[in-house]
């Protein structure tokens, strides 16, 4: 890394949006304090990508038994879905494939559960030379603990922490022209 811009701002021409197991059956298992900002800060993030043309992954850990991406999440622009059974998307040859085809060097990360799936992803894209943007108020587990101990985990092996506005914010970087518009409209509908 050879400067801290590239490591710390999103650039839209290098990014892709991933999002993690965001499943109709994991949902309601989920912390609720977590998992109701995870759904409206990654419908954000989805919106935002798509805005400024950036392209959008999902993964779905063994849909047979967990369903399938939460609706309001899958009925949106998304990239490709791909079904997976290890926890780490990078332990499927198909996700690899799909990762690659976008060209991308930055991932932003949100998903279920942070200290599983979510966590175990982050460490091997850091470990493949990916830059990776872990989105801590886009991201949930079960209990608050491991969400915690997840987030500090991943900060510590190399991921930026952060949140849904500033990875939208970095994306257009400017106040201006139709990015901006479509970014700060999306802002103004998030709920406090």
């Amino acid at each position: 890394m050879s400067s801290l811009k590239e490591k710390y701002w999103l650039n839209a021409e290098q990014v892709v949006l991933l999002m993690i197991d965001i499943q109709e059956k994991l949902v309601p298992a989920m912390n609720p304090k977590l998992c109701e900002p995870l759904l409206q800060n990654t419908a954000l993030l989805q919106q935002g990508f798509a805005a400024v043309n950036c392209p959008v992954l999902a993964t779905e850990q063994y849909p047979q038994g967990l369903g399938h991406t939460v609706p309001s999440l899958s009925d949106a622009e998304t990239g490709n879905t791909v079904a997976k059974v290890a926890f780490s998307c990078c332990g499927d040859s198909d996700f690899l494939s799909e990762l690659e085809k976008t060209g991308a060097k930055q991932v932003v990360v949100t998903g279920m559960e942070t200290h599983v799936c979510v966590l175990q992803t982050v460490f091997d894209l850091l470990d493949r030379g990916y830059v990776v943007h872990l989105v801590r108020d886009a991201v949930a587990s079960r209990f608050v603990s491991d969400y915690e101990n997840a987030l500090a985990l991943a900060e510590q092996a190399g991921a930026v922490i952060t949140t849904t506005e500033t990875a939208l914010f970095q994306l257009i970087k400017v106040a201006k022209g139709d990015a901006f518009k479509a970014i700060s409209k999306l802002v103004r509908q998030r709920q406090p």
